[in-house]
């Protein structure tokens, strides 16, 4: 395969979103932007939650993290489960009772306009920079797919893709984007599936020898007992519930998805439906990473030196063109799924939270709602090319795991705002939030000093979360 014809399959993968955008944009309004209009089908909204979840990152990361540390993934995968069975009978309730467009107006109720204002101002910039994250990851991929035959240089690449995006969600938004998240999770899944069935053939497995291998290789374990090891079975298990409440019970992304369903019982099914497709098809992607290390393995391919270039690395080079282009497909679809989502929840949180938008409904409200979504995609343009001018792989993915911190403050507010039936001096809050993740840090560093070797993982966000809560109570009203 040519660049040429990989240029052509994902123009014309960007051609049948344009249509999509066309058929749903058709008598959209504002509430079409921000809430669909309530009429989603749950079943719908359950299936493209997926492609909006399983991140670009997701896709290379998670087969090739299989090698470092096995399936212990999957532990996280099973509190996550958990977590979200907690939003659809704890969260979703709240939201649809109240009404909510964002579901940081919940905080504003309980708690006061400045905790509203600061949680969603750490949404934006988490949401932000772990979007630009994940799509920079993806824009390096179709840039030595592609781009780089044709002479475009990286940041015209990532231009071109964020205005694609911009293009086909700045008219209906949320309604656009429930229906493309359907098209992408389908290019996800050809990616998994065609690759799976090609390493079989060539391995002569068929699909019992392909399990079987699976399941008999030592990278198959799933749970690890050791409490010092960052993959203990506890903390990965809790962490995965606090983490799922967190990035999609306490996030606009993914619960303005939900808010989209037509009521209570069918966003609950939704999520429910959702979060059982969701652990299979993670369990997959880790099959996947066993049958690319047996693949490579038996191939005498020499291995890359991070494992997250494994996928990338067998799929282009070795695999032939049928997994080529479902990879590059699959990975376009996963990358442009969390872009778009996040560039509407970016538009609707900051159109809502900041500029009280859900009780404007005029034309001079749109255009300003159409300034807000361009000024948004043009800010992830400059944060994806200043990850490409820094250059430094250790750094992007520090500043990434920085945007995870941000996480614990929401967390923290929600938790305070849910069973804490006290007033508080809410001018406090955005400076608690602030010393909140540092603190965590700090701990962080020291841990195995202070606590005899213990090394903290994705916990990290309870601790985060409770060091919230804690200043909050050190500012609750005393009368």
């Amino acid at each position: 395969m040519n660049p040429f014809h990989f240029f052509s399959i994902v123009a014309g993968y960007f051609v049948l979103l344009m249509v999509i955008s066309w058929l749903t944009s058709r008598h959209s309004d504002q509430l079409s932007f921000f809430n669909a209009n309530k009429s989603s089908p749950w079943y719908l909204v359950a299936y493209g939650m997926l492609g909006a979840t399983l991140s670009g990152v997701t896709f290379i990361s998670v087969p090739g993290e299989v090698g470092n540390s096995a399936f212990s993934y999957l532990q996280f995968v099973i509190g996550n489960l958990v977590g979200y069975w907690l939003i659809a009978f704890i969260l979703l309730p709240i939201y649809y009772k109240l009404k909510l467009i964002s579901i940081y107006s919940f905080l504003e109720e309980r708690l006061g306009v400045r905790s509203r204002k600061t949680a969603s101002f750490f949404f934006l910039i988490s949401k932000l920079i772990g979007a630009a994250f994940r799509f920079y990851l993806v824009a390096l991929v179709l840039q030595l797919a592609f781009f780089d035959s044709f002479g475009v240089p990286f940041p015209l690449t990532v231009c071109i893709s964020v205005l694609l995006i911009w293009l086909y969600t700045y008219r209906a938004g949320i309604k656009t984007v429930v229906w493309t998240d359907t098209l992408q999770t389908t290019f996800l899944m050809l990616a998994l599936i065609f690759t799976l069935f090609f390493i079989s053939k060539e391995m002569n497995w068929g699909t019992k020898g392909m399990i079987s291998n699976i399941f008999d290789h030592k990278y198959s374990q799933i749970f690890f007992w050791d409490w010092k090891s960052p993959n203990f079975f506890a903390k990965q298990f809790i962490a995965g519930i606090f983490t799922a409440l967190a990035i999609n019970g306490m996030d606009q992304d993914i619960m303005q998805k939900n808010l989209t369903c037509k009521s209570l019982p069918e966003a609950q099914k939704n999520m429910l439906v959702f979060s059982a497709l969701f652990v299979i098809v993670v369990a997959l992607f880790l099959g996947l990473g066993v049958v690319l290390y047996q693949y490579a393995d038996s191939m005498g391919i020499v291995l890359p030196e991070t494992s997250d270039k494994l996928y990338p690395l067998l799929a282009l080079n070795y695999l032939g063109p049928a997994v080529g282009i479902a990879f590059l497909l699959g990975i376009t679809a996963a990358a442009f799924s969390s872009a778009d989502s996040a560039l509407t929840a970016l538009t609707t949180s900051f159109c809502i939270d900041f500029l009280g938008m859900d009780k404007i409904q005029s034309n001079k409200s749109q255009k300003t709602r159409h300034i807000v979504h361009f000024a948004f995609a043009a800010i992830l343009v400059v944060v994806i090319v200043a990850f490409k001018i820094i250059n430094d792989e250790s750094v992007v993915v520090a500043v990434f795991k920085a945007v995870g911190y941000t996480y614990g403050p929401i967390l923290g507010l929600f938790i305070f705002a849910l069973y804490f039936r006290k007033k508080i001096k809410d001018y406090w809050v955005p400076f608690i939030a602030v010393l909140a993740p540092i603190f965590t840090y700090i701990i962080a560093s020291y841990s195995v000093k202070l606590f005899g070797g213990y090394q903290f993982g994705f916990e990290l966000l309870i601790l985060n979360g409770l060091l919230m809560i804690f200043g909050l109570v050190l500012i609750i009203r005393k009368n």
